[in-house]
């Protein structure tokens, strides 16, 4: 016993020596690695790309809460915290961690109309789930993911987004968690829609989009050090326009509320909506969110409470799914942005938990970073993380200052910036790109939009998932085989198989029959080249000690070439008899030797 605890005690020293020194805590604190060469000029961009990102991410913030089905200031609540906790964790500085429209429809999906105390419960678990998957190192699994999946899943998700928002446009109530429940929830209330929110969001879809061209205008040469200072200046000051397009909306949006609200004299302070001829966000209560703990029971008027398996229970399968696409998202910014640079995608899982974590104590929902206001933060000048600081404060002094204003907010301008954002995720130009480079991968792209489409999204995901597994697979069980006729300088002809992989359980039935069906087609002797296996298990030693018993029993000689030696000690575990091996290719004219002296031996014993 004291021999155990002594050896326990010197693993903990031997590991602690290298887990807490400089440089592995600054791999798991990036901050460390950047602070110390932070300078005034980091400070400003960082500051003006903060300020930009954050007027960005107020308006979308409650749009997104919108389509989560939940409060806006519950967008707004999960945009403050994670993103002053990436500051510390995270590791590119053009992730802005806050509410993103893929991961709200899919907290809607998984919701179900529950509640807000369900979505911060919902953020806590997605958090513990990604924050373990980066203890035990399981940031591999986003690689099962392929291009077309993702993009399939992605175009799929933008036009549900649009269909889920059009109840918000025109003024309805609908509801559905797939394509078809939506639209049938909308062709029963059409009927009822208001003429002042179609108008007014349509009206604010075609200005977002003019903006957003506007953003991308340039006057003046193409050679920006070619321009006049007007010229930049006015590049610079369309950019501007462009960039806050969804805060333009949102201000001239409220601002109508509030004149026609003034104008009838409705008192803003009372709880009833005033009749105006749009839909508006209402009051949104004033100051930060209370810090604590997110409710793991619920009780209910009625007197009955749900217990937190019950409250998981309900939750269902996309407590596991939405860690995973959130994570993707994350990952695919930083990939996109890294410039070169190795992406740590277990870093970005604790990161991406972490920040959960802490939005779930201030009762917010899940979120992850964005792509538009990734774009955004890098058109910005953002030079480190230190950016989600300022952007967090914004947020902070606008739920302690400027909730009021949200009142008078459209709610069909919240839905026109939410269409005009994901129309653009719809990834049409990606199916010529992969029809001209391999045509089966349109497969799995395609079944995982139709499906996520017709299905709920998490059912959507693996089925594409699991079309790329059994793709792999499939890859794996069917090795390519070349087979030529070589001659020895003895002048003696054999047959070169040479298998394209690894010799592993599901390709090794089909490689031994495909050798089988050419050696006895030609009866040659035959030399399987073993030069791109470098690995192999015990199914394969078997068959290979089968193979060899069937070529001894005819007579036909057969040789392995190249093998490795690794493989060697695989196969050698089932002592094969009549296994040969070698490494030059001059040493075949001896084995072939060697092996007509012992079939001649053979022949003669049977003659007598």
């Amino acid at each position: 016993m004291k021999e155990k605890f002594q050896e326990f005690s010197t693993f903990l020293n031997s590991n602690s020596k290298t887990m807490f020194t400089y440089k592995t805590i600054a791999k798991r604190l990036p901050i460390l690695q950047w602070w110390p060469n932070y300078t005034s000029e980091d400070c400003i961009g960082d500051l003006l790309a903060g300020i930009t990102v954050g007027l960005t991410l107020i308006p979308q913030s409650m749009a997104y809460s919108a389509l989560a089905g939940l409060p806006p200031q519950q967008g707004l609540y999960g945009s403050f915290i994670g993103s002053l906790m990436y500051v510390f964790l995270g590791t590119c500085k053009e992730v802005p961690m806050g509410p993103t429209a893929i991961v709200s429809l899919m907290t809607y999906n998984t919701l179900h109309g529950l509640g807000p105390v369900y979505g911060t419960l919902l953020c806590f678990l997605t958090g513990i789930i990604q924050l373990f998957m980066g203890v035990v190192g399981l940031g591999f699994l986003i690689d099962f993911i392929s291009g077309p999946v993702n993009s399939g899943f992605t175009s799929a998700v933008a036009i549900l987004i649009v269909t889920s928002q059009i109840k918000d446009l025109i003024g309805i109530k609908a509801a559905g968690t797939t394509m078809s429940d939506m639209i049938m929830s909308i062709s029963k209330d059409i009927c009822n829609f208001k003429l002042g929110d179609t108008l007014f969001g349509l009206i604010c879809i075609i200005v977002i989009l003019l903006l957003r061209r506007i953003a991308l205008c340039q006057i003046g040469p193409k050679d920006n050090n070619l321009r006049t200072k007007f010229q930049k200046c006015m590049n610079r000051f369309m950019w501007l326009i462009g960039t806050f397009r969804n805060s333009i909306v949102v201000i001239v949006g409220s601002y109508v509320s509030y004149l026609y609200i003034s104008s009838e004299g409705h008192d803003v302070t009372s709880d009833d909506i005033p009749p105006i001829p749009f839909k508006v966000v209402g009051k949104i209560p004033s100051g930060l969110p209370a810090f604590g703990l997110p409710q793991f029971s619920v009780t209910y008027d009625n007197g009955t409470t749900t217990e937190f398996f019950e409250m998981v229970s309900k939750i269902g399968s996309g407590v596991i799914v939405l860690p995973i696409i959130g994570l993707i998202e994350t990952i695919s910014i930083c990939k996109t942005f890294a410039d070169g640079k190795p992406v740590d995608a277990t870093q970005e899982l604790l990161a991406t938990g972490l920040c959960n974590i802490g939005n779930s104590f201030f009762h917010a929902y899940p979120g992850s970073g964005s792509f538009s206001r990734s774009a955004v933060t890098a058109a910005s000048g953002v030079r480190t993380p230190m950016e989600g600081l300022y952007a967090g404060v914004l947020v902070i002094i606008a739920l302690l200052f400027c909730t009021p204003y949200l009142y008078y907010i459209p709610k069909s301008s919240l839905a026109a910036i939410i269409i005009a954002a994901v129309i653009f995720m719809v990834e049409v130009r990606v199916v010529r790109p992969i029809y001209r480079s391999k045509k089966s991968d349109l497969i799995p792209g395609l079944a995982t939009f139709f499906a996520c489409l017709v299905l709920p999204l998490e059912i959507g995901v693996l089925i594409g998932i699991g079309l790329n597994l059994v793709s792999i697979l499939y890859h794996a069980a069917r090795p390519k085989l070349l087979i030529e006729v070589h001659k020895t300088r003895d002048g003696i002809n054999y047959l070169m198989v040479t298998p394209d992989r690894c010799l592993v359980f599901p390709s090794v039935d089909y490689v031994r029959n495909l050798v089988m069906k050419h050696s006895l087609k030609r009866e040659l002797p035959v030399v399987i080249d073993c030069s791109h296996i470098y690995g192999a298990d015990f199914t394969a030693a078997k068959v290979i000690e089968m193979l060899t018993q069937d070529f001894s029993k005819r007579g036909q000689a057969l040789f392995f070439f190249n093998l490795k030696p690794s493989v060697v000690a695989v196969f050698e575990g089932v002592q094969p008899k009549g296994f040969i091996t070698f490494y030059h290719r001059h040493d075949l004219d001896h084995l072939f030797q060697r092996w007509k002296e012992q079939r001649r031996q053979i022949e003669d014993q049977q003659a007598d």
